[in-house]
């Protein structure tokens, strides 16, 4: 079994290598075994309730939106709403559909003082294939890891 300092350390020699402004990159099974692995640990989905409603979630997982629907807007509360959830020093794994948002979600928590905080990269539903479609390309869903219908 792979422990969690492995997994950490991979995370954070892909943010270094690519020069990310966070703590770590983690893969979709990686983020899952974390969450299994450490006591604690949080996935945080900053999709839209729209998104987790139509697309679907991840159970157990905590929704702190990113950016509100249908408008777009940027939620205000988004630091406010980490901190009545989490500590400085809890692990913190973000993500949304592929991984654009929890990149910007990430960052905004390291600069906020949350010293443990990763991307998932890939996000919930991958990239884009040569069709068009996601779920094909990487992801949450395409590994095969938990996940409900909204």
């Amino acid at each position: 079994m792979t422990k969690s300092s492995d997994i950490l350390l991979r995370a954070q020699e892909r943010a270094r290598e690519a020069n990310l402004p966070y703590a770590g990159a983690l893969l979709p099974q990686e983020a899952h075994d974390l969450l299994h692995l450490v006591h604690g640990s949080r996935l945080i989905d900053v999709r839209t309730q729209a998104e987790l409603d139509w697309v679907g979630f991840v159970p157990d997982s905590l929704h702190i939106e990113w950016s509100t629907y249908p408008n777009g807007l940027h939620n205000p509360d988004f630091i406010k709403q980490i901190q009545s959830e989490a500590t400085q020093e809890t692990l913190l794994f973000f993500m949304c559909r592929s991984g654009a948002r929890s990149h910007a979600a990430a960052k905004l928590a390291i600069e906020s003082g949350f010293v443990n905080s990763y991307n998932v990269l890939q996000g919930f539903e991958g990239d884009k294939d040569e069709h068009g479609h996601r779920n094909t390309l990487g992801g949450w869903r395409h590994a095969g890891l938990p996940w409900k219908q909204g």
